[in-house]
């Protein structure tokens, strides 16, 4: 039962830390990365769709974002998406192909950056903290009923206690390479 328990909470706690890793992913640190129009949707035959359903978004050097539209009728309305997402972006139209350059961070814009993703970290923490805290009731209930030991308990909240220290450190881990990766000129 306490091992049930156990597994229920890492995989929360797991899904706590992915869902930061995704979070932060989608914050500009100056650097070009595919994943910073992923919640960009574009209107495609009547429906809006993520805009990596209507075209192909590529990295073309370090500051450049190249979307290419499976269907040149798209460019416009890539585009025009593009400028509406709220990204700060000024996409620029080649051809066929959308070009998306990423203005440099100024150090203020730097410094906002860190305490959003700080902010986001102390969210991932809270929310592994509550995953710690319902196992551990979960455990006080089977011991309250009887159908643990006092030593099973103990045992069971000092489990839960190393796997909530563990992806508290994983938190910290995705905090500091993030505070790197938006400190780089």
């Amino acid at each position: 039962m306490i091992e049930d328990i156990k597994e229920d909470a890492e995989r929360r706690m797991q899904k706590a830390v992915e869902s930061l890793k995704q979070d932060l992913a989608r914050l500009r640190t100056g650097r070009a990365h595919t994943s910073l129009l992923d919640q960009v949707t574009v209107e495609y035959y009547g429906t809006e769709v993520p805009i990596k359903h209507a075209a192909n978004v590529s990295v073309e050097d370090s500051r450049t974002l190249a979307v290419t539209p499976f269907e040149k009728s798209m460019v416009p309305a890539i585009e025009k998406a593009i400028m509406a997402s709220n990204l700060g972006l000024s996409p620029v139209t080649a051809g066929q192909v959308v070009r998306v350059p990423l203005p440099a961070l100024t150090e203020e814009r730097r410094k906002e950056m860190t305490r959003l993703v700080r902010n986001e970290c102390e969210q991932a923490r809270v929310a592994i903290r509550n995953v710690r805290r319902d196992a551990n009731s979960d455990i006080k209930e089977l011991a309250k009923g009887k159908e643990i030991s006092e030593d099973e308990e103990h045992s069971g909240q000092e489990a839960i206690q190393k796997l909530t220290d563990r992806y508290v450190g994983q938190v910290d881990a995705v905090l500091e390479e993030k505070e790197r990766e938006l400190m780089e000129v």
